[in-house]
């Protein structure tokens, strides 16, 4: 379920900071009488189990460049741990990740597949735990130029080395990591009521045609729209 604060106006989802080095963020929901909803544009990737009735899902969601429909099962509760900017899974390269969901094989009725060893699906209680797991096991790791380019830090690393580092660890140019966080923010503040042309000033956007673009292009509404839907609520 990745674009959370979007999805939160539709789902009542539970978060928590997991305490890692690696993750930022924990949450738990459950579906919701509707059919689909927008997942909206990322740059991070998640792990995410789904529970429906007695079957479980483990899924490796990657970072999404535009916003897409996704279906609501019925009747089931998921929990997932979304990752910080800069972690990776050595299970799969970046550019495998993007725009993509994987599916990893159930092991049992409570366990998965992941490198050749069956792991037991984690709970949103034990799931800091899992990371822990992971990390030892050097399932998932950090990339520090990375954490510290898309933090604004200065690196003593060439340009070149830090966009490579940062595509190849991410699967996304850093011009499309801050295009997508820009109008994650810009719809998190119309959402809380701010004007069209003050987002645009705020966030440095050309004009309102501009913004529009963006947000059409990543989050899946216009501006207007996001207003209007705020009204009715």
């Amino acid at each position: 379920m990745n674009g959370l604060h979007r999805a939160s106006q539709i789902f009542d989802i539970e978060q928590v900071d997991p305490g890692s080095p690696l993750a930022d963020n924990l949450w738990r929901a459950r579906s919701v009488p509707l059919a689909s909803f927008t997942s909206v544009a990322t740059p991070y990737w998640q792990m995410v189990v789904t529970r429906h009735g007695d079957r479980a899902f483990f899924t490796v969601r990657g970072p999404e460049t535009r916003p897409s429909v996704s279906p609501i099962p019925q009747d089931a509760e998921f929990v997932g741990v979304q990752f910080r900017l800069g972690t990776f899974i050595s299970r799969f390269s970046a550019s495998q990740l993007v725009d993509r969901a994987i599916y990893l094989p159930n092991a049992g009725r409570r366990t998965f597949w992941l490198n050749g060893s069956a792991w037991e699906l984690p709970t949103f209680d034990n799931a800091d735990v899992f990371i822990r797991r992971l990390m030892r096991k050097g399932l998932v790791g950090r990339d520090p130029i990375v954490e510290a380019a898309v933090q604004g830090r200065v690196t003593d690393v060439s340009l070149r080395t830090v966009q490579r580092r940062i595509q190849g660890t991410t699967g996304l140019t850093h011009a499309t990591i801050l295009q997508i966080e820009r109008a994650r923010r810009a719809a998190a503040l119309l959402d809380r009521g701010h004007t069209i042309m003050d987002v645009v000033e705020h966030l440095g956007y050309a004009d309102q045609p501009h913004l529009t673009r963006a947000l059409g292009r990543f989050i899946g509404h216009t501006p207007g729209r996001m207003a209007r839907e705020r009204r009715a609520r």
